[in-house]
């Protein structure tokens, strides 16, 4: 039976971690957290913040998911958009999803991330 999820892991190529790090600690606002020393060889990085867990795994043969992504709960959407603009992110819009203001944007490498903020209720 499952309980909860305990994590998101995404791909990113080989040496990927800089660009990871700005995107998800510096733009995101994710706290890096140190990999266990058995994993660490293998490259990659992982964040955290509350429930929210995230790991970058290497792949050589790269190739972004365009479609498959995770989907992020936001305190203020608006906020994050512009600094995600500001960092050079471009977000995009999809189809309303009710209940919610919801935006897209690919990481680095192309992942798509999903960010969503619920609307409050009247």
């Amino acid at each position: 039976m499952l309980l909860k999820l305990d994590h998101v892991q995404l791909a990113m190529p080989v040496a990927g971690e800089p660009a990871a790090r700005k995107f998800y600690a510096d733009t995101l606002g994710l706290n890096e957290v140190t990999k266990p020393e058995n994993l660490a060889k293998r490259g990659g990085c992982w964040f955290e913040k509350g429930s929210v867990k995230l790991h970058l795994g290497v792949m050589r043969e790269f190739q972004p998911a365009t479609k498959a992504h995770p989907a992020f709960i936001v305190a203020d959407l608006q906020e994050l958009r512009h600094r995600l603009q500001a960092a050079g992110y471009l977000c995009t819009d999809d189809e309303p999803l009710a209940g919610f203001n919801r935006t897209y944007v690919a990481d680095p490498f192309g992942n798509r991330i999903e960010l969503m903020q619920p609307l409050e209720a009247t």
